[in-house]
């Protein structure tokens, strides 16, 4: 063989941690149509977008946007979050969330994860609640629910706005209903390694007309429309674009399709995980109405199970650093829970597009692994 089909050969059998797919022929035929009709920044195909995404989420008003973190930005500023406020954050979380509050001039105010989840722990809230303390920001991990119940009930004692962070928990549920439609604002990502995806997007949910009104005008520099109207509040070009809008809406329509495959590849992991002792998974409550985005695992010797596993041609991910070890956010102080996940915490190959038979060669290799003398 060749050295160049030597390298096919490799790339061919790889397993990537994560696969998807945005090119199928229904988002190709959705992307031309809006090309063809000339809808090519925001307009109609967006206006449709946010209208069936509203509806799948069972709330009044979306707000289409540029990213995830763009929705989270655009949610506080449409809440008057700004210099001085404090905004009370996960720990364990991707920093977007508190990239967010920090760029509007409020400190970010870290809360370490429960013991057994890398979810916020929530009785830890009440001790961090200063008289500067304007909101909390929970984040549904990888699908699995914050408990909102206890969240409201201190934001109402409180009287603190919560922006729920819903962007790896598209169509999860918990009792109450849909994750990112609890609180004052939800926000949700369509990035690559999200269940729906344009390949760069986000959008804001909220019951509060008020809330949705502000958030229109600061998608387009705090005004409805420049030519004829005035510069109502302060905003930036956050608007989103027909294109994109155009994928997204064929992605919508397969969503159903993508959590069944999703739980599919959960329930085949966690039947052969069960004989792993080397690596547990961190669970997701699937007959409770949560969608498992991703795979993830705690391995204590993470590092070897990952030189193993990319040795035969398997892809992993490590969890992402604590965000007190981001100097610029000026936390201190011990977050031993959040330590752990970030030591220890590995995403296995998933995704709409990897196919059953991949996730039985990553197993494979995990037996291997384990079997190994």
């Amino acid at each position: 063989m060749s050295p160049l089909n030597a390298l096919e050969e490799t790339v061919v059998h790889d397993v990537p941690w994560w696969k998807t797919s945005i090119c199928g022929p229904q988002e190709i035929q959705r992307f031309l149509d809006a090309a063809a009709g000339e809808h090519i920044s925001q307009g109609p195909v967006t206006a449709e977008l946010e209208t069936r995404l509203a509806a799948a989420l069972e709330v009044p008003y979306a707000v289409a946007t540029t990213s995830g973190s763009v929705a989270l930005l655009m949610a506080l500023m449409a809440l008057g979050i700004g210099r001085d406020d404090e905004v009370i954050v996960p720990n364990r979380t991707f920093i977007a969330t508190a990239h967010a509050p920090w760029l509007l001039g409020a400190k970010v105010v870290l809360v370490d994860a429960q013991p057994e989840s890398p979810n916020m722990d929530v009785a830890q809230l009440e001790r961090l609640i200063t008289p500067r303390t304007k909101a909390i920001m929970p984040v549904h991990l990888n699908g699995r629910a914050v408990d909102m119940e206890a969240v409201r009930a201190l934001a109402t004692a409180h009287r603190l706005l919560v922006i729920e962070d819903a962007a790896q928990a598209l169509f999860s549920r918990n009792a109450r209903g849909m994750l990112g439609t609890q609180s004052d604002a939800g926000c949700f990502s369509l990035g690559v390694t999200k269940l729906l995806s344009t390949g760069q997007g986000g959008f804001v949910v909220t019951r509060r007309q008020d809330v949705y009104e502000r958030l229109r005008l600061i998608r387009n520099h705090g005004v409805d429309d420049v030519l004829t109207g005035s510069f109502q509040q302060g905003g930036f070009n956050f608007k989103f674009t027909d294109l994109l809008a155009a994928i997204g809406l064929a992605q919508l329509a397969r969503g159903s399709e993508r959590i069944a495959h999703a739980r599919r590849v959960y329930a085949r992991y966690a039947e052969a995980l069960a004989e792993l002792p080397f690596m547990r998974l961190i669970p997701v409550d699937v007959a409770g109405g949560e969608v498992p985005l991703w795979i993830e695992v705690l391995c204590p010797e993470r590092a070897t199970c990952v030189e193993f596993l990319a040795a035969r041609g398997v892809r992993t991910r490590l969890f992402l650093p604590d965000l007190h070890r981001s100097p610029h956010l000026m936390n201190r102080g011990e977050f031993p829970h959040s330590t752990r996940f970030s030591q220890q915490g590995l995403c296995l190959p998933c995704g709409p597009a990897l196919s059953l038979e991949q996730v039985e060669r990553v197993i494979d290799v995990l037996q291997r692994y384990r079997d190994r003398s």
